[in-house]
């Protein structure tokens, strides 16, 4: 499948800004399922861009923008190519020991709510335990396709009645955790949760003994398939987000996200 991508983030500032440095995560790799046909990233302004990688292997690229800054806009576009996996992930560069991602964060602390649920789904067949967990959170939340709330924790949003896709994800990587399995969070592209979103996509990934990493989304109770482009991993959100950074300067900023994606 050639999916195309479209994914704009719009800053603007109450404030002219001295200087923008922005870590983007936002180039998916080329791996056994899926071929990045084109990519691009643009943004508005006179930067200087340098790619690199992160600690958990991600492709980054690096912004600096000198002011006066009022807005950025970092436009993506792009074409990738991809094909069906069983939800397997194959042919991604592994820097770091599956053992790693059984660490909790601020956003993935241990909650026994959650863990009482996973407990409840699982058996001695680890791969038949996830996809009950799967399938269980997908049919107990209802979908909330607003922009994530900042900050909030997996147990905290385990305890509401709707949820976004990265909450789902969260709460995923902490029931697997629970249970022993390592799990990750991941960022993307998906053309199966709606053409037009305010964010990426998220969901998760678990570790298992003999098969390696397997891809679980609750949001739409399916292992990622052709329908999703890879971009970044890690132990939760914050350290797959698309666009991380800092500024320097006073006033307040305003955030507009689009995300795009279909069938070229």
């Amino acid at each position: 499948m050639r999916l195309s991508i479209d994914h704009r983030t719009v800053y603007r500032f109450s404030a002219p800004q001295v200087r923008i440095v922005q870590m983007l995560r936002m180039t998916p790799e080329n791996s056994h399922d899926q071929t990045v046909a084109r990519w691009r990233i643009d943004v508005d302004c006179d930067a200087i861009m340098r790619r690199g990688r992160d600690g958990f292997g991600n492709a980054v690229t690096m912004l600096y923008c000198d002011g006066p800054v009022t807005s950025l806009e970092i436009a993506v576009r792009g074409e990738v190519l991809t094909s069906h996996s069983d939800g397997v992930v194959r042919g991604v560069a592994e820097v770091l020991p599956p053992a790693l991602f059984l660490r909790a964060t601020p956003a993935t602390t241990p909650d026994e709510g959650i863990a009482a649920f996973a407990r409840g789904l699982h058996d001695d067949r680890t791969i038949a335990s996830l996809h009950r967990i799967k399938q269980a959170l997908h049919e107990r939340f209802g979908r909330d396709c607003r922009r994530p709330e900042a900050g909030l924790s997996a147990g905290e949003a385990f305890a509401r009645e709707a949820v976004t896709s990265r909450d789902l994800a969260h709460i995923f990587a902490v029931a697997a955790r629970s249970i022993g399995v390592p799990a990750r969070y991941v960022s993307g592209y998906s053309l199966v949760d709606g053409s037009h979103r305010p964010t990426p996509h998220g969901w998760a990934e678990a570790h298992v003994d003999g098969l390696g990493w397997i891809g679980f989304d609750p949001w739409t109770a399916r292992s990622p398939e052709e329908e999703y482009v890879r971009v970044a991993a890690a132990l939760d959100a914050t350290g797959a987000a698309p666009v991380a950074g800092s500024r320097l300067g006073e006033g307040e900023e305003e955030l507009d996200v689009d995300v795009s994606v279909s069938q070229a």
